[in-house]
């Protein structure tokens, strides 16, 4: 996918890049498909703020995606290829041959036209979904359960994929986006292909504004922060945290401290851990 680069007719744009849109439909979502997003600024039912940094950003309607490709075993085309404002993923629509319609997220090289499929019986070819076990080594995938019918919760993101390395007895080993080096159930399922729109990293957002249209406030760093608000704050002029290391906000380990729980469960599938 192509990147914009604008012409320095203001500040704003004189840095800005932007993802090339020609290639999707304009057209409202399907209707079917969406349900209005209420927002909540970070804050939980209490009102009190649980996730910083978050409000404003314009109004957005959310898609419902099919991770469970297992329950549609029917061919289907796909009738477009949509924007998404709820991930940097883009979705293809799908029309399944019972009258279903569905969205799912769109494997990169996937075109307007294409037949996908899922189950036992579905070729090898992209935005077929269909067990681990059926899929052969080397294979990159996407969409992968972790457990057998929950629907896809790894590499869903735009440009991820993990890689099958190896197969031995009821599970298979998958290589993670993280560098993560895991076992999986056999059965569970995955989309055979790379997420699509593989260059939203490349893109610079070119103001500060841009930031807020997408519901992200500002930060501001701890040691500029007064005493009372940050572990890191206080002292005169470019003074350092006065600490051995840095701590988050509530006083806690931070930057490089592992935060995995010692004794979870699902730890002995994993043969790998991740690098960062």
């Amino acid at each position: 996918m192509a990147i914009r680069i604008y012409r320095a007719y203001s500040p704003g744009t004189r840095s800005r890049s932007d993802l090339y849109f020609g290639d999707l439909v304009k057209k409202k979502p399907e209707r079917t498909l969406t349900f209005g997003k209420k927002r909540c600024g970070g804050r939980n039912n209490r009102g009190l703020i649980t996730l910083r940094g978050r409000g404003g950003g314009h109004k957005k309607k959310y898609r419902v995606i099919d991770y469970r490709r297992q329950l549609s075993q029917l061919s289907g085309k796909v009738a477009s290829i949509e924007y998404d404002p709820n991930r940097n993923a883009r979705i293809a629509l799908i029309h399944y041959s019972d009258g279903q319609k569905k969205y799912i997220i769109c494997p990169r090289a996937l075109k307007t036209g294409a037949s996908i499929s899922s189950g036992i019986n579905a070729p090898i070819e992209i935005g077929n979904a269909m067990p681990l076990a059926l899929i052969p080594l080397g294979s990159i995938v996407h969409n992968v359960e972790l457990t057998l019918g929950k629907g896809g919760q790894i590499a869903r993101a735009a440009g991820t994929y993990a890689q099958v390395i190896a197969k031995e007895g009821d599970f298979v080993t998958l290589k993670l986006p993280s560098n993560e080096v895991r076992l999986v159930y056999k059965e569970c399922f995955a989309t055979f292909g790379q997420v699509g729109n593989v260059d939203v990293l490349n893109i610079t957002l070119g103001k500060a504004g841009r930031k807020r249209w997408l519901g992200r406030k500002p930060k501001v760093r701890g040691v500029v922060q007064n005493p009372i608000d940050h572990p890191h704050g206080g002292g005169e002029g470019r003074s350092p945290i006065g600490r051995a290391k840095p701590v988050t906000p509530w006083g806690k380990p931070a930057l490089g401290i592992k935060t995995r729980k010692a004794t979870k469960a699902s730890s002995r599938y994993i043969l790998r851990s991740r690098t960062k």
